[in-house]
């Protein structure tokens, strides 16, 4: 088999990051669009990734947040983008650069974005349970390996005639060695 010295996989993963920074930065400066809200799970450990010590013992490897009803002065950069959610009703600013999103989700129109673990970050393969902030919206998130399922969110959008989403893993596209 032929080595990929090109780098697809990389080059996938970067343009999908290019497509949360884009749609990031477009709700940044005019809101949500319609219905739409997001799911985002980082690595807390991940370089770079500024949350509180509290947030950081309470979630020492992942997190999931939700935007969609509350959260403030979301900032977008080039690497990183920072937003203020309400913890507890304490807020709580948090900086995650795009290198530690390990997915990112749009349950309106079934869009998941799923990205591989970077280097030097554990995979965490027992369930994981994570309330997310004080938004309405809070789901109840099971994170079991590299497989996410929104428990209430999807649930109910199973019920609806809405379609789930299609998740491709590039390790689909992947020759053994």
């Amino acid at each position: 088999m032929a080595q990929d010295q090109i780098r697809y996989e990389v080059l996938v993963q970067d343009a999908l990051r290019n497509v949360i920074h884009k749609v990031l930065t477009d709700v940044a400066e005019a809101g949500l669009p319609g219905e739409h809200h997001f799911f985002i799970t980082f690595f807390t450990n991940a370089s770079g990734v500024q949350i509180s010590p509290k947030l950081k013992e309470r979630y020492p490897e992942q997190m999931t947040i939700v935007l969609q009803h509350q959260f403030w002065d979301l900032h977008v950069e080039n690497d990183y983008f920072e937003v203020t959610l309400s913890f507890g009703d304490i807020p709580e600013k948090l900086v995650i650069p795009f290198t530690a999103v390990q997915v990112f989700y749009d349950p309106v129109v079934a869009f998941e974005a799923a990205f591989d673990i970077p280097a030097g970050i554990k995979s965490n393969e027992q369930v994981n349970e994570t309330i997310i902030a004080d938004n309405p919206a809070s789901q109840l998130i099971r994170k079991t390996g590299e497989s996410t399922q929104f428990a209430d969110s999807l649930a109910t959008q199973a019920d609806s005639d809405k379609p789930l989403a299609d998740v491709v893993s590039l390790d689909a596209f992947r020759k053994n060695k």
